[in-house]
């Protein structure tokens, strides 16, 4: 198996039995999951390898969030103590923890109903909420703020495109995946030229948010949320920018087109449970949409990584930003309206 973490040693540190059997979860971009069996049950053990969210201290931050997230009926899974009540193991200078197993399966916003967009959207609202409630209000004052940063310079973004292009180019054997981003990198030049002059101001206030909410990393057991994972991205960042964010994944049709009647139905509860305003809405739909029209993270790990993980999510993601343009008044009603 490989990158096998070291059961051995990890097991001795927990009171959860001898390993009988491990398997790698695939789905994941930045960390690695494994399925455990042990003599005494079944567990998530994860391994936190991505080098921007391994810290042992930003983790063990991470899971009391989650304990205290739990304890106001948020569905999360936190991660089971050790021998030495700490949460986070680390072995051989990398970091682990293990949490129960939690039976579920991961649901695309094309199978949920228009009732079920309206539980996500509220959910997303419940943690928006409930972090405020068990997150230190006084890290506001001394965190730097990622979402408060300026957005994206078009002159910046003209410059990568073009060294993009030149990437493309240059990859030999030639394939139907350089054909798409080529075409895409030069729709995306002529978008920015004509759109150069909308570019946002800074972000507005933040809020505690999950970070990475998506599809990948909710699950689903029956019709109801059964645990929200993968809370190596909390932070203090624009609360509705997430929500903007997180529709824009769940609900992007494989044509590259939002589902606006879902979208509206999940953005509805949102802002009931959130307290968010329409404005606030607005703000951010359009800080999301230029986030779009100035990133291109999958083809940066396709061209410069060489990681084709993100490959498939690439054609849809890359209609969108041109569709988003288009539809632009539409978008922003079905968030705010």
């Amino acid at each position: 198996m490989p990158h096998a973490p070291p059961l051995g040693a990890l097991l001795r540190q927990y009171a959860a039995g001898s390993a009988v059997a491990c398997e790698p979860v695939d789905q994941g971009l930045l960390n690695r999951g494994y399925r455990l069996c042990t003599t005494r049950g079944r567990y998530f053990l994860k391994h936190h390898f991505d080098p921007e969210t391994a810290d042992p201290a930003a983790i063990a931050r991470q899971h009391r969030a989650t304990e205290r997230l739990a304890d106001l009926g948020v569905p999360v899974a936190p991660p089971l103590p050790g021998r030495d009540g700490r949460t986070v193991a680390v072995v051989g200078g990398h970091a682990y923890a293990l949490h129960p197993w939690i039976e579920g399966r991961h649901r695309h916003g094309g199978q949920l109903t228009s009732g079920q967009c309206e539980r996500l959207g509220a959910l997303l609202g419940v943690v928006h909420a409930s972090l405020e409630r068990v997150m230190p209000t006084h890290a506001r004052a001394c965190a730097q703020e990622p979402g408060a940063a300026d957005s994206a310079d078009p002159a910046d973004t003209f410059t990568l495109i073009d060294y993009l292009l030149g990437r493309v180019r240059r990859h030999r054997p030639a394939d139907s995946f350089d054909e798409l981003a080529r075409h895409r990198l030069l729709e995306r030049r002529a978008l920015l030229e004509q759109h150069a002059d909308r570019r946002p101001p800074r972000g507005g206030s933040v809020g505690w948010v999950h970070g990475d909410f998506h599809p990948f990393n909710l699950l689903y057991k029956g019709d109801a949320p059964a645990a929200i994972v993968d809370w190596d991205r909390l932070g203090l960042r624009p609360r509705a920018e997430e929500a903007v964010r997180a529709a824009a994944i769940f609900f992007v049709r494989p044509v590259g087109a939002l589902d606006l009647p879902k979208v509206r139905a999940y953005a509805r509860t949102y802002r009931r449970t959130a307290g968010a305003t329409p404005s606030q809405l607005a703000a951010a739909v359009h800080r999301v949409w230029w986030e779009r029209l100035n990133d291109f993270w999958m083809l940066r790990w396709h061209y410069e990584r060489g990681d084709t993980r993100a490959d498939p999510q690439f054609p849809a993601a890359s209609a969108l930003a041109v569709w988003w343009t288009r539809e632009y008044d539409a978008v922003c009603e079905a968030f705010a309206g």
